[in-house]
């Protein structure tokens, strides 16, 4: 007899195993893909140089002479990759930031909110991260907790102060109106810092934050408790989220009141300030409760379920938060969250990613991976995406079939008629475009409770045509491996029924 192995893509693990019979339990660097499961793109270098610092933040634009240019932010260093060079462009002055965040962070549940002064910027808690954005092809780049500073395309030039900016920005989001506005920042009149405050520049001139009855310069505080993160545009609407909440601000464009800010939902903040991706005019992010959250303007925001949480809950180490970086692969629909993991230390050392395609053959699935990247972004105007290890190499991602490392485990499931014992006698493989051995192993029983035995590994060459084997059980868990690409079909086992067990 005939007994295929087919089980639906992605991965659930927070179930007990004959919960999940027929699926998979685990996996490393396999993407669920036209309702099969395939190995990740490998990586290589995108240039030669490295980064100076631990990279939080990448941002990719084109001039207008269609140059492409890359913004790194580190802990200590502002560096662009232009013209085929890597630059320094740190502004003069600027100290380095911490590389790790130094106590109980507040808002992530190891501290309170009353830690340190109102008045003090939340860069003393937390490891360094920047924001990033264009003004035209100008770069505005806001280390979090510092001041704003633009850089205008020039490698021999660093990047200089806006003087005219708030001392202390939490961070900067620029609108279609080329309005740059700050989130959690100075007050205009006293000059103190306010965790809630929003200030802009007047449209078109960034060097003007002095509000006037004649202009759009503007200040608004949010309502509620709390402190904001950070801020994305999502579509016309600036949205803000805080580390309790989400906002949402409309423009309006009268000088008295450039913008309205409206509360949207409470207890679904942001995690950490690169904790969220946008993907037209839907937001996905990682809350403070460690949940992951989905969003469009217009609804509430609802709790992404997820097979594979615990994994992630059971180990994130929490008080590191803020350097979760969320990305996003548009060529494949996912979005992904790389996250430090206690088992591996206090740095970005894995992932957990989504496939947010719905169809027939492929519904919204979870998967995961060990992959250790300090900052992502997807391809935009680049042909792939960008990563950054914490070492400061480039790597460019999914650059179709090379040596990737990967595993993929199944539950324990039953072969064939549950009342029957089978000898399986091989397998016949079903692999497509497969690149170096893959490697089966099994874990057998004839009875849920009694002690499983183990089997393999076998390992199917390039185009073999069947594998041939002995293992007697009616329940059965594999794990697959391998080191280079490999997308699965519907591979089936040869078996002979024996009896009853």
């Amino acid at each position: 007899m005939r007994v295929p192995f087919s089980p639906a893509p992605g991965i659930i693990s927070d179930d007990t195993d004959f919960a999940e019979e027929g699926l998979y339990n685990d996996g490393n660097n396999m993407r669920p893909w036209r309702g099969k499961m395939q190995t990740i793109g490998s990586w290589q270098t995108a240039f030669s140089s490295t980064l100076t610092g631990v990279c939080r933040n990448v941002l990719l634009w084109t001039d207008t002479a269609g140059n492409a240019v890359t913004a790194f932010g580190t802990h200590s260093k502002l560096q662009v990759y232009f013209a085929g060079a890597l630059s320094d462009i740190t502004p003069s002055g600027l100290t380095a930031g911490s590389i790790d965040t130094a106590g109980d962070a507040p808002g992530y549940g190891s501290g309170s909110y009353g830690m340190g002064t109102y008045s003090t910027p939340d860069s003393i808690f937390y490891a360094r991260t920047w924001s990033l954005q264009t003004w035209g092809q100008t770069l505005l780049a806001n280390p979090r907790g510092g001041t704003l500073y633009q850089w205008s395309n020039n490698p021999a030039v660093v990047a200089a102060e806006i003087t005219q900016a708030p001392d202390n920005i939490t961070a900067i989001v620029v609108t279609p109106q080329r309005q740059v506005l700050a989130l959690g920042c100075n007050e205009e009149g006293s000059g103190t810092f306010n965790p809630l405050c929003i200030r802009g520049c007047d449209l078109e001139d960034v060097a003007d934050w002095t509000t006037a009855a004649d202009n759009n310069a503007f200040e608004h505080i949010l309502t509620g408790a709390g402190k904001i993160i950070t801020g994305r545009m999502v579509g016309p609407y600036v949205v803000v989220w805080t580390d309790t909440g989400l906002y949402i601000g409309q423009y309006l464009g009268n000088p008295g009141q450039t913008y309205r800010f409206d509360p949207v939902a409470v207890n679904c903040g942001l995690v950490g300030p690169n904790a969220v991706w946008v993907d037209g005019m839907t937001c996905y992010w990682v809350a403070p409760d460690l949940q992951w959250r989905i969003w469009q303007p217009g609804a509430q925001p609802n709790i992404l379920e997820c097979p594979i949480r615990s994994d992630f809950t059971d180990n994130v180490e929490l008080a590191q938060a803020a350097k979760i970086v969320a990305s996003g692969i548009a060529q494949y629909g996912e979005v992904w969250f790389y996250y430090p993991d206690s088992r591996d230390g206090i740095e970005n050392s894995r992932y957990m990613a989504l496939s947010t395609l719905i169809s027939s053959t492929t519904p919204r699935a979870w998967f995961r991976g060990q992959i250790a990247r300090t900052a992502a972004v997807d391809a935009g105007v680049a042909i792939y995406p960008t990563a950054v290890t914490y070492d400061g190499i480039v790597y460019s991602h999914e650059r179709g079939p090379g040596s990737v490392s990967w595993s993929l485990s199944t539950a324990y499931q039953y072969i064939g008629n549950a009342e029957k014992v089978l000898q399986i006698q091989g397998m016949i493989p079903d692999f497509e475009d497969q690149s170096g051995d893959v490697s089966l192993s099994m874990t057998a029983r004839r009875e849920p409770q009694q002690t499983a035995t183990s089997h393999g590994p076998y390992l199917f060459a390039e185009g073999q045509r069947k594998k041939d084997f002995r293992v007697s059980a009616n329940i059965l868990a594999l794990q697959w491996s391998g080191t280079g690409y490999v997308r699965f079909g519907k591979p089936v086992f040869d078996a002979k029924e024996l009896g009853r067990r």
